[in-house]
């Protein structure tokens, strides 16, 4: 007599590498740019360099929805002021994104836009503390928070305290903006030192500011 065995066959395992590609990861500075002055650059460079950003996407505004009234000088000189304030620098790139759209230019509608272009890219968008207290304003704020990581640099005086998501980046305090700069230039004053200086020579070229703008 045969005496049968039973025999248990287990199942083949295979451990293959599976590789996940991992997504780049962009910054976005946005604004008028009104112009770009050493103060921006130097917040690209410190969020670049803190998040250990592939780089810094540059992004002029066609129209502000959240300039409260404020005029600009046409969005064909903010252009070429930002691209003479990185032209040196290979991290820091120029998008026209809003520039093309045209008219109210709102950051869901841009992130949106960037997102479905670049599945691949994980955006961040910058914005000082002095806005954080407005992002409950901000159109569709709640799907925009789904889309993109804001990041938040600290301003003296203003709060990052908020109910929404974000990362905060301590930045130097430099005390500069644009429309200060604007004013110095149509008091006559010297600007040098305060942007880039072949934003200034475009500034004096193209006589922008002698009007108070």
């Amino acid at each position: 007599m045969i005496k049968k065995t039973s025999t248990i066959i287990e199942p083949e395992i295979r451990i293959e590498n599976i590789h996940v590609e991992e997504r780049r990861k962009i910054g976005v500075l946005g604004g008028t740019f009104n112009p770009p002055h050493l103060g921006h650059l130097i917040i690209a460079d410190q969020v670049r360099d803190q998040l250990g950003l592939e780089k810094i996407i540059f992004l002029p505004s066609a129209n502000p929805p959240h300039a409260k009234g404020k005029t600009t000088i046409d969005a064909k000189h903010r252009v070429r002021m930002v691209e003479k304030a990185i032209e040196l620098e290979s991290q820091f790139e120029l998008d026209f994104t809003e520039i093309n759209r045209g008219g109210k230019s709102f950051t869901f509608d841009t992130i949106k836009s960037l997102t479905e272009q670049n599945p691949d890219i994980e955006y961040y968008f910058i914005i000082g503390a002095d806005m954080v207290e407005d992002l409950p304003s901000w159109y569709k704020i709640d799907e925009l928070v789904n889309l993109v990581q804001i990041v938040a640099v600290n301003r003296p005086q203003y709060s990052v305290e908020t109910a929404f998501p974000l990362i905060f980046i301590d930045v130097p305090n430099i005390e500069i903006s644009s429309s200060t700069i604007r004013q110095k230039i149509s008091d006559q004053c010297s600007v040098k030192f305060l942007l880039p200086d072949k934003v200034l020579e475009y500034i004096e070229a193209e006589g922008l500011y002698h009007d108070g703008v």
